[in-house]
């Protein structure tokens, strides 16, 4: 890995009097109409929106060293969160606590303040992502979700299942772009034939399929842009397996159309809450660094279509000899709901795409009656036609067997468990300077696998890498 060269490009407003205003008649009165996709000026009504900012490149063919938004510099441990600004309407000065909001309003002449300027706490990203999907829009792609998760949902949570409980979040996430070198070197097969024998002999007598196949010697050496890899930057979120919340429904909602983020506004914040930004870049760049490979991985299968049962990769060499880094906030809806005393259950939309994904606390008396019916009906059956002890042994494990996958089943579609945002199949990618070496070594013969012993081309293992909670 080569070391990078930072070059920060600073995205910070500077505005001075904590205002945005707007360009036409100059007011500060400015509120987004989701809508209209815009904001608007509350006096003039002229309407109006943030531009890209031009600094990040977007060619990232020549793309070296590290590029780096100013919001992703290192978060300060005692930064303070409660800041002044001073109007600019009538010179006062406001008192606002970063930690609460973003947005103030002169208690003197009215003027709407807001916090655009960079501070140390992580609050202010570079590129903001307003949000698409009206509460509305958000509420029945829930219902929707809901509709097929009722039956053994808990009343409690049917009850306060409600569009008023929705809540615009945006979420703090770091947006990488990355342009690497890469040599992998392995071993790859490809069938020639199936077939079936016979092994053993007596009462162990059995049929089996064997495979032969071509065996190659296979290099590919190739340039590659990843593009718009999108990861979460606040501690509670990033490592998806909480015990105490379903925070993976979140990361499953993505990915996010990020080629379309703007400069930060904090006018797009009104009417929704936010969370800031608490890892900084050292911590997560070991889990980005992994999460490139497996990206560069799954990608490369395109190229390996020929070789049927698989790829044993040996060397995998990746020099990544450029990255952008930008830090974003990005809209999601989110429903969440806490049994007493127990876990914290999340239903989230991504406010861009519709991408709906949700946990539904499960009444376990409803499951387990339910599934105690379907256990009972082999083993009610046998009783009926007072089938022999032999069949109804039969009958009773066939209904433990049919007990215990309901009941898992159910379990699975309502909390979702497994549910991740698949960034090594999503985040895209360009090849280019694709160079092959292929080179045939035998043909082997009667394999019992059907595929390369060691297969490991559909690895993943960012997700392995967990993020400590200390700096």
């Amino acid at each position: 890995m080569k070391k990078e060269t930072n070059e920060i490009i600073d995205t910070n407003t500077i505005n001075k009097h904590g205002q945005n205003k707007c360009p036409k008649c100059g007011a500060s009165n400015i509120t987004y109409d989701i809508e209209k996709k815009t904001l608007i000026c509350d006096y003039c009504h002229t309407r109006f929106n943030s531009s890209r900012i031009k600094e990040f490149q977007s060619d990232f063919t020549s793309l070296k060293g590290g590029k780096r938004g100013s919001a992703t510099e290192d978060i300060k441990e005692h930064s303070n969160d409660t800041i002044t600004i001073k109007c600019g309407g009538c010179g006062a000065e406001i008192v606002i606590n970063t930690k609460e909001t973003l947005n103030a309003k002169c208690h003197w002449c009215h003027s709407n303040l807001s916090v655009n300027r960079q501070i140390e706490n992580g609050t202010i990203p570079d590129v903001i992502l307003p949000f698409q999907l009206t509460r509305e829009e958000a509420y029945q792609k829930m219902k929707a979700f809901t509709k097929k998760r009722t039956f053994f949902a808990t009343h409690h949570f049917k009850k306060h299942f409600i569009e008023e409980k929705l809540v615009g979040v945006f979420f703090p996430y770091i947006i990488i772009d990355a342009n690497c070198h890469c040599i992998f070197q392995g071993k790859g097969e490809r069938q020639t034939d199936e077939y079936t024998v016979t092994v053993g002999s007596g009462d162990d007598e059995r049929e089996e399929t064997r495979y032969d196949a071509d065996f190659y010697k296979i290099d590919r050496e190739f340039d590659i842009l990843v593009k718009n890899l999108t990861i979460e930057s606040l501690k509670d979120y990033i490592n998806k397996n909480n015990k105490k919340e379903t925070t993976n429904i979140i990361n499953s909602i993505m990915p996010f159309d990020t080629e379309n983020c703007i400069k930060y506004n904090a006018n797009y914040l009104i009417g929704y809450s936010s969370e800031k930004r608490n890892i900084n870049l050292k911590s997560i760049e070991p889990k980005i660094n992994m999460e490139i490979k497996d990206i560069t991985r799954h990608a490369l299968n395109h190229y390996l279509k020929y070789y049927d049962r698989g790829v044993k990769w040996e060397n995998e060499y990746e020099v990544i000899n450029g990255k952008q880094w930008v830090s974003a906030y990005l809209p999601i809806w989110l429903f969440s709901y806490q049994k007493r005393k127990g876990k914290i259950h999340y239903i989230a939309v991504n406010a861009r795409t519709g991408e709906t994904m949700g946990s539904v606390p499960i009444s376990r008396i409803k499951l387990l009656i339910a599934s105690l019916i379907i256990f009972s009906l082999l083993p009610g059956i046998g009783f009926l036609i007072k089938a022999p002890y032999p069949m109804m042994a039969i009958f009773l494990f066939l209904g433990i067997v049919f007990f215990i996958s309901f009941y898992q089943s159910k379990r699975t579609k309502y909390r979702n468990k497994e549910q991740r945002h698949e960034y090594e199949y999503e985040t895209k990618t360009i090849f280019s300077n694709m160079k092959n070496n292929d080179a045939f070594l035998k043909n082997k013969q009667g394999l019992s696998m059907s595929t390369i012993d060691g297969k490991n081309n559909e690895d993943t293992y960012g997700e392995k890498i967990k993020i400590s909670e200390k700096e």
